[in-house]
């Protein structure tokens, strides 16, 4: 009966707007003679971009949806992954569509058991109702075949599974952290901040000055707020008490959970998160202000470095750095709040052999060729969670790439000393990211602390109740 109910669910999604986790800007066709502009079947519009070669026609078609992506990084992608796999074989051909709407598109798709072979996902907690409505394949013995479990990072390993099987593979890490503009800082006397009350301390130095304390914004996609939402829910309410309450130990109504939300909302009203133009702001823009100086720190997901590689640039490319969020009194060690790129997962509707394709392409995406290569051509997005990073080498990167390299790579460490926390995309079920999403609740006052919470803990209640968590990995434990 909850299967019936939750296919019944999905198919009521078409009707949603969902934007896609990572479809920030509006993709436009690349300077390749094989992609092009289309109208997609589903009547998604002429912003979508087909990646098919025209001389390969006769082959089957293995078919991947994707985000909106820049037009360099999907040149990145037809070259390190389309063409290499097309070559590898003569019977086949990956054919990749870039669609800005893509969750909407493939909930549709899915709820009329029809879509791509191979399956685009803004994170674990999108999976999770597709998966109890059997629209995604099992992908045990997958796993077994090409040995997943073994290579890759146990947290995030486990967040692709349901009822101890597998279903999604995370295809990078993320985590929330400060950008910050070197020359801004040595221009103002100011040192790289190592706890909270130093960077508040230079955010309000900053707007004395007439620069913004920090720039990032959710203009066109709201739930660039559960990045804040994730991040101080870490650092203030501690990984320890998240940890206890996704496992259902404890209730949300705590007060470390609250101490987190308030904690948000006074960064709202001090004006630290670009203040009144936090609406009128996205990513792109707000890494266009950071490069211009206009502001010291950018807050927001490592995956932002694929942006920032279009405005740092010549003079510029090394003005920018990340650092971890800085320590506060709840968790003054450096913790990373863990979160992913997206998931990639098999249409269970699509055919023997083109599930079998689909798993040999998404392994070719799990290893440290890959992510080297994708990392140096297109920073920020493929920082694949391995466990083993050694093999992948960053000295002939640039700057940005190498930079990301080395942010992977500590997150991974943090990851095996147990210094995380949970990025809500990744670790939370649906309804209750949803709940996090609209943390703006609390800033424009529509809603009290207290009510606040309370919601959260009903959606997550019920949701827990139903069995749609995702695991939660256990982190280092007082």
């Amino acid at each position: 009966m909850k299967k019936k109910m939750l296919s019944i669910l999905l198919s009521v999604a078409m009707f949603a707007s969902i934007l896609s986790g990572c479809a920030i800007s509006t993709s436009k066709e690349p300077d390749d003679s094989s992609t092009e502009s289309t109208e997609g079947e589903d009547g998604a519009g002429d912003d979508v971009v087909v990646m098919k070669d025209e001389d390969m026609e006769g082959r089957e078609e293995i078919t991947l949806w994707f985000w909106g992506a820049e037009p360099y990084a999907q040149e990145a992608f037809k070259r390190i992954l389309v063409d290499k796999y097309n070559a590898s074989q003569d019977e086949y051909q990956l054919v990749v569509e870039f669609r800005p709407s893509v969750d909407d598109d493939i909930k549709t798709a899915l709820a009329a058991s029809q879509g791509p072979d191979i399956i685009y996902g803004s994170g674990p907690s999108f999976v999770m109702p597709l998966v109890e409505a059997e629209k995604l394949e099992n992908m045990d013995a997958y796993s077994e075949e090409y040995g997943w479990k073994d290579k890759i990072l146990t947290p995030y390993y486990e967040s692709g599974t349901v009822h101890g099987s597998l279903y999604s593979l995370v295809n990078g890490v993320s985590t929330m952290g400060v950008f910050y503009n070197k020359k801004v800082l040595a221009d103002n006397n100011w040192e790289v901040p190592t706890t909270i009350e130093e960077m508040e301390a230079i955010m309000d130095e900053a707007m004395e000055k007439g620069l913004y304390a920090s720039v990032t914004g959710n203009k066109g996609w709201q739930p660039v707020n559960e990045n804040y939402g994730s991040l101080f829910l870490t650092h203030v309410a501690t990984p320890q008490t998240m940890y206890k309450v996704l496992t259902g130990e404890e209730s949300w109504v705590n007060d470390d959970v609250k101490a987190a939300i308030t904690k948000s909302k006074e960064w709202w009203d001090k004006g630290y998160l670009a203040g009144e133009d936090y609406v009128n702001l996205n990513f792109s823009e707000s890494l266009q202000l950071l490069s211009d100086e206009k502001a010291p720190f950018f807050v927001g997901p490592s995956i932002a470095f694929q942006w920032a590689a279009s405005f740092f640039t010549g003079d510029k490319e090394e003005n920018i750095a990340f650092i971890p969020f800085p320590a506060t009194e709840q968790v003054p060690d450096t913790t990373y709040t863990l979160g992913g790129a997206c998931t990639l997962s098999i249409n269970a509707n699509a055919e023997d052999s083109h599930k079998d394709e689909a798993a040999k392409i998404i392994d070719m995406m799990m290893n440290a060729e890959f992510m080297q290569e994708m990392t140096a051509a297109w920073p920020g997005y493929w920082g694949t969670p391995l466990k083993d990073l050694s093999s992948v080498d960053s000295s002939s990167m640039n700057y940005l790439s190498a930079e990301f390299v080395k942010v992977v790579s500590d997150i991974s460490a943090a990851v095996n000393e147990g210094n995380f926390g949970y990025y809500d995309n990744t670790f939370f079920p649906s309804a209750t990211q949803t709940r996090i999403v609209n943390i703006d609740e609390v800033w424009y006052e529509t809603s009290t602390v207290d009510e606040y919470v309370q919601s959260i803990e009903d959606e997550f209640r019920t949701e827990f109740d139903n069995g749609m968590v995702p695991p939660t990995p256990k982190p280092k434990m007082d």
